[in-house]
């Protein structure tokens, strides 16, 4: 599928450098276990790597989403003034698109420990929100909703950075969503 070798840019800020998005690889997997004990990350999300098996299958997992275009995961990384990656991968950002032709997706993010407080999410979110609404206009999306906890103070906040206005709350669905939750909705622009 063309869009494996998507690469997105995010611009550096005055604190912190560019960013690039680029679709996960398997040479990416031996960073993932140093995030198994962030507990920000495992309190917000579903990441649940344990050991290198997990991690490569974590990995496989996100390229067969490309594979089948149902969700497009980006691994998240800083980049030199060149525009070359350092270091391991700071950060996630997905596009689920259950459905091919429908008007709405959902995306999604995670930042690192490491890189929280640099907007790494808010710039990752603003890159893929753009390519999404590109790639995917002449298949008729219009909509893009992020969905969280209604606790997650930070994603909400990211949501709003990015022009994503709170449009509903879901209410609980335990155990996997134990507390009430908001839709944030950006639609594309005309």
């Amino acid at each position: 599928m063309e869009r494996i070798t998507a690469r997105l840019n995010a611009p550096a800020t005055p604190s912190a450098p560019a960013l690039v998005l680029r679709p996960w690889d398997p040479a990416d997997a031996p960073a993932l276990l140093g995030l198994r004990d962030d507990d920000a990350l495992r309190r917000w999300t579903s990441f649940a790597v344990e050991d290198q098996g997990g991690a490569a299958s974590w990995v496989r997992e996100q390229r067969r989403g490309w594979e089948t275009g149902e969700r497009f995961a980006f691994a998240v990384a800083e980049a030199a003034a060149d525009g070359t990656e350092v270091g391991a991968p700071v950060g996630y950002a997905v596009l689920k698109r259950p459905t091919a032709g429908a008007p709405s997706a959902e995306v999604g993010y995670w930042t690192a420990a490491r890189a929280r407080g640099r907007s790494v999410a808010p710039r990752a979110l603003e890159a893929l929100t753009h390519w999404a609404f590109a790639v995917f206009a002449d298949d008729g999306l219009t909509r893009l909703e992020l969905v969280h906890q209604i606790d997650n103070e930070a994603s909400c906040a990211v949501a709003r950075k990015c022009r994503y206005e709170l449009t509903a709350l879901l209410p609980a669905e335990p155990p996997a969503f134990p507390l009430d939750g908001h839709v944030h909705v950006r639609t594309r622009e005309a």
